[in-house]
């Protein structure tokens, strides 16, 4: 069993971060359970239990009993105060804030593609909501969470020798029904950019590669999370694309390492690709790995391609993570590991 707990009060302790920046403050968290969101949540909270830093963290949430089932370890005398709310109500709301990580977002392919219209809708209008609410209440900073797909295809040859700045956004085919979640990632990262140069929000935007690890949800479909339980059960793993698509991975605590250090160290109006450059390879490499790695010869992969699948078309990500390093930021988990720690997890 893998101790979630014991995980974020190590990076609580040992980031190397102006923490005292936050000492005393408000910061509020949206999408506070999904992944991103929570473990950001779970972060700030153990910095206040190991060094009582007195931030109140106000977690924006859908469910109010879905973060009890996750967050129900602490409570409001660790600084935790949950908010069920919608997004497009938030700029009203006397929520005070100094600080915003803005997370919320759908992530799974199959609701993108069910729901085109609902997917850009909370991408784009959830943020601008955000914007308004961090606008009024003149917060010190905001981090606007987005992802590598605004990327689209990215390269069209896989290889590290042109890896991808935050200026080289590629082509997204805005015909595409998927296209619903790259497209509004790039609508909301314009209107970040917008509210910085236009009303003097102080906002930066992460880029994450996909991110992985301990804390997805126990009944999580994606591929990394289908192929760990291959791993774990000793089933044959079923992809439905050829996997020649290449990428950057991140570890779920690099990922909030980086988003605390955006917020506390970051320019205002930039991106910042966030990524373990070592992570690169083809899906379908990842997938031998796992499976040889993890499975003890009892699970192989089998490819059956399905053309309808909701899946992206073939793309090549190697980011550029120069700018983030700047910054004083570096990955601490490889792939492997990433899968390892995920395992134990889900064991």
């Amino acid at each position: 069993m893998f101790d979630l707990a014991s995980e974020y009060a190590s990076l609580a302790r040992d980031l190397d971060l102006d923490w005292e920046a936050l000492n005393g403050s408000h910061v509020v968290v949206t999408g506070a359970t999904g992944l991103i969101g929570s473990l950001c949540v779970r972060t700030l909270l153990e910095r206040n239990r190991a060094e009582q830093a007195d931030i109140t963290v106000h977690a924006l949430v859908r469910d109010a009993d879905k973060a009890k089932a996750m967050l129900g370890s602490y409570s409001h005398e660790d600084g935790l105060q949950v908010h069920a709310v919608q997004l497009h109500d938030m700029p009203d709301s006397d929520i005070p804030a100094d600080y915003v990580i803005h997370t919320a977002c759908p992530t799974a392919s199959k609701f993108f593609m069910e729901h085109p219209v609902e997917t850009f809708d909370a991408i784009v209008y959830g943020t601008r909501s955000m914007l308004e609410y961090a606008r009024a209440r003149r917060v010190c900073s905001f981090v606007y969470v987005s992802s590598m797909e605004v990327y689209g295809m990215g390269n069209a040859e896989c290889g590290l020798d042109h890896r991808l700045t935050e200026a080289n956004v590629g082509y997204v085919d805005p015909c595409s029904v998927r296209s619903c979640y790259s497209e509004g990632k790039r609508a909301a990262e314009n209107l970040c950019v917008g509210y910085q140069s236009e009303y003097g929000v102080p906002v930066k935007t992460v880029r994450l590669a996909q991110t992985f690890g301990p804390g997805i949800p126990m009944t999580d479909t994606r591929l990394f999370a289908q192929l760990a339980r291959s791993a774990m059960n000793g089933t044959d793993f079923v992809m439905k694309t050829t996997g020649e698509s290449t990428r950057m991975y991140v570890y779920t605590s690099d990922a909030v390492s980086a988003i605390l250090t955006v917020l506390l160290n970051g320019q205002d109006g930039l991106s910042y690709n966030v990524a373990n450059p070592e992570t690169y390879s083809s899906i379908r490499q990842m997938a031998d790995m796992v499976l040889s790695r993890f499975s003890d010869g009892r699970a192989h992969l089998v490819i059956d391609v399905d053309p309808n699948a909701p899946y992206p078309p073939e793309h090549h990500l190697p980011l550029d993570t120069s700018r983030l390093e700047g910054l004083g930021w570096t990955p601490q988990v490889g792939l492997e590991e990433m899968y390892r720690r995920l395992i134990a997890y889900l064991g």
